[in-house]
């Protein structure tokens, strides 16, 4: 899996009435902090002028070109003093890309002259207000220390934002085959998300599928050796042989047709026509695939292929999501909910590898070898479903606990949720269903904030956590 690094436009200001000195001093000191972060690639503004800061309008158009040229993804305007938030707001206009305010806290007046040199805070004001202006969207940090925990942690959190808002950028989706007849629940209109938000749908059929699948057994090449083997010693020791064989080639087909197309997630059909094709299970490959970094979804749910990537982004690309059903209530608690599927969980999250194992559908009529048995590791998760009708587009976000609960086939968790019915009357009114993405991050901050620079896309977080995702940015 390849992290994600955020190529970002450095761009520190200042204003002509105070300490010019003090103002390049932080410009320079905060580069080089920001720097140290490993998600983060900055483009400055270095050489433009002698003093490395935009304080002036003749610099605007060089300070673009620059940031035009280097494809940047996010913008940072460090106030090293007042700021200059005419010119700010002509830098930020010229892109579509997420954009960081905040300056450094100011140091106490002089006690004898009572003077002071920079005026951060003051001019961080006026900025916001000329931004709201020129209806840029843009995300505050409080006016703090910089070596602080809390620019250090809030910073981190605007590269997930900037992740998720790459992400979606020239997003392609391949899908294999058509849905299953029964699920009218994953229908997407395919000209509007492209219409709406440039996502690209590549269909292949089931055919092509198994003729990739055949010559990669035929090859037998490194990648198709390397998984074979994965499975056979850490999956399915005694699995039988065509099983494994076929599973490894699906694998390694999928990956294969997703780089072909330039794809970074697959919607795959999964049931029954694959199996009467193939005669295997898909649901260990789309594991191992997921767990490289490529998220494959169920039943052909392109929508959930698309929040499959933005939450495997959260992460910037270091983890992977799991897909999932939302299924039964727990019998008994009324805020556990059980989060499972067929097996396309993700091997590395299993809770118990040693156990964890491969084996036939104990549902479906063909019983055909490669379901995953595991239930996956306890811990603070993110839950979320990107999905629309009429025309309009929201991103359901939620926080819970992955917790321990009785035993199922497949791979599972249990969710705990701080009220249960809530989730279920804002998940069933929609527009969304039962498929969602998690990760395992407390990220509904991060989300709800990337969906501001999403054009038409409405953050739609569960009404008793909304105030705490916002407070985290205090």
């Amino acid at each position: 899996m390849e992290a994600t690094k955020i190529r970002l436009g450095y761009c520190p200001t200042r204003r002509d009435v105070f300490d010019k000195n003090a103002a390049i001093e932080y410009g320079k000191k905060i580069k080089d902090y920001i720097s140290k972060f490993e998600d983060v690639e900055i483009v400055d503004i270095d050489g433009i002028n002698e003093e490395n800061l935009l304080f002036q309008d003749c610099d605007i158009e060089t300070v673009i070109k620059r940031f035009c040229e280097n494809e940047i993804d996010a913008l940072f305007f460090p106030h090293c003093n007042f700021g200059s938030e005419n010119r700010i707001s002509q830098v930020a206009k010229a892109f579509d890309v997420p954009v960081l305010l905040w300056g450094p806290r100011d140091e106490e007046p002089d006690q004898i002259t009572g003077l002071r040199t920079r005026d951060t805070q003051c001019g961080l004001f006026a900025t916001g207000k000329v931004l709201r202006r020129h209806n840029i969207e843009f995300t505050y940090l409080t006016n703090t220390v910089l070596e602080s925990d809390y620019f250090k942690e809030r910073f981190e959190k605007f590269l997930q934002v900037a992740s998720v808002v790459k992400s979606m950028k020239d997003l392609r989706i391949l899908q294999i085959s058509t849905r299953p007849e029964a699920f009218c629940s994953v229908i997407c209109n395919e000209g509007e998300l492209l219409e709406k938000f440039n996502v690209h749908v590549y269909p292949v059929t089931l055919n092509d599928l198994v003729v990739e699948m055949d010559r990669i057994i035929a090859e037998n090449g490194e990648d198709y050796q390397n998984t074979y083997n994965f499975i056979r010693t850490y999956i399915s020791k005694n699995g039988n042989e065509d099983g494994v064989t076929k599973t490894a080639a699906m694998k390694v087909a999928m990956k294969n047709l997703a780089k072909q197309y330039r794809c970074r997630a697959v919607a795959i059909q999964c049931w029954n026509s694959l199996q009467d094709i193939t005669h295997i299970m898909p649901c260990l490959a789309n594991s191992l695939l997921s767990d490289e970094g490529i998220p494959v979804v169920c039943e052909t749910d392109i929508n959930g292929a698309i929040t499959a990537v933005m939450m495997q982004a959260v992460t910037m690309n270091k983890k992977s999501q799991f897909f999932a059903d939302l299924t039964i209530r727990h019998h008994e608690k009324e805020n556990m909910e059980m989060l499972w599927h067929c097996g396309v969980f993700p091997y590395s999250m299993a809770k118990n590898k040693e156990s964890a194992y491969a084996g036939e559908h104990w549902i479906l009529p063909s019983k055909a070898f490669g379901t995953c048995m595991w239930q996956i590791e306890n811990g603070d998760v993110t839950i979320a479903r990107f999905d629309g009708d009429h025309g309009e587009y929201s991103m359901f976000v939620g926080e819970a606990k992955a917790v321990d609960g009785p035993t199922t086939g497949g791979s599972y968790t249990w969710i705990e949720v701080d009220n249960w019915a809530k989730w279920e009357h804002k998940l069933v009114y929609g527009p969304y269903i039962h498929h969602v993405s998690g990760i395992y991050d407390k990220a509904a901050d991060v989300l709800v904030e990337a969906c501001k620079y999403i054009k038409g896309v409405k953050a739609d977080i569960v009404e008793t956590q909304e105030n705490e995702a916002r407070d985290r940015w205090l």
